[in-house]
């Protein structure tokens, strides 16, 4: 059965803080969690790759999904990310989140290296078992990440074919172009048309069609104004919004990744460390430096928020 609620508007990922030692950080979740309903969110997303889920044990990702949706306690829809290769593990996962109040799940299609591909029946009938098993809304996940080329008539395909399977986060090269084939081919099937990538493309795909946008936590509060202005239909003054945040993004999509949103985030006294998990490395000093100095430029609300 469809969902009868359609989701929109700002989905940011939440990231997974760590103490210097390595260790998750439940006080700093909660307390980033706290930050983003501030930053007057419409949604937030957990465990996705931004939050460093590939690098979280079992344990710790049913740990994060319990905590998470029993602190956000309906304040705002929270979609969980199910990925995995086995069916079994990403349907399990997805019940998991949907029994304990996640709202949508987000799934990039099953990938296991450059050299295990699966062909289009085998990826749809992943997609279905796994939103069998939870039972409300999935997400595409339609990345470079993953190495799988979902095209547009295959999403449309799927989105006919499975109604909970109607939400597509699109963050490729030349999004808004795939966005706005999705969205003609697909019609009324395509219920959320996302863009992501930290909303570098987000005029573009806006003007595409996108309904929702999934950007890192570090500017949501910023990024709205944009939205807003584009869906009153003033393009004007939401290109005027997007110029004055445009260097930020484009600093955390290019020189910083998932790190931006922690060091920020650190910053503005929400977490106590930006620590990330090995092997991958903090920011060089320099970056960092680069990244504080355009954050505080534009003053996000991550950045004052625990001070």
């Amino acid at each position: 059965m469809a969902s009868d609620r359609h989701y929109s508007g700002l989905f940011p990922v939440a990231p997974t803080p760590f103490t210097d030692a390595g260790d998750i950080d439940l006080g700093g979740q909660r307390r980033v969690l706290d930050c983003m309903i501030d930053q007057g969110v419409d949604g937030i997303c957990i465990l996705a790759n931004y939050s460093e889920q590939f690098l979280l044990s079992d344990e710790e990702r049913l740990q994060l999904t319990e905590l998470s949706l029993a602190h956000v306690a309906g304040r705002v829809p929270v979609m969980v990310t199910c990925s995995h290769f086995s069916t079994r593990i990403a349907a399990s996962r997805a019940r998991h989140a949907s029994e304990r109040g996640a709202k949508l799940i987000m799934l990039m299609p099953p990938y296991h290296g450059a050299g295990i591909k699966l062909d289009e029946p085998s990826i749809r009938e992943h997609f279905a078992h796994v939103a069998d098993a939870a039972g409300i809304p999935i997400m595409i996940q339609d990345a470079p990440l993953s190495g799988v080329g979902l095209s547009t008539d295959f999403m449309v395909r799927i989105a006919r074919d499975l109604p909970l399977v109607r939400y597509f986060k699109i963050e490729v090269a030349g999004t808004a172009a795939k966005l706005r084939k999705l969205i003609e081919l697909g019609g009324e099937a395509i219920e959320g048309p996302f863009d992501g990538e930290e909303a570098i493309t987000l005029m573009a795909d806006l003007d595409a069609g996108a309904t929702g946008v999934m950007s890192s936590a570090m500017l949501p509060d910023l990024i709205r104004p944009v939205i807003e202005h584009h869906k009153a239909g003033d393009r004007q003054k939401a290109a005027k919004s997007y110029e004055q945040i445009l260097p930020l993004i484009n600093y955390e999509n290019r020189q910083c990744g998932l790190r931006a949103a922690k060091t920020v985030m650190m910053e503005g006294g929400v977490i106590k460390s930006d620590h990330v998990r090995h092997p991958l490395e903090p920011l060089h000093p320099a970056t960092r430096a680069g990244l504080l100095e355009l954050a505080h430029s534009v003053n996000p609300l991550a950045l004052t928020w625990g001070k």
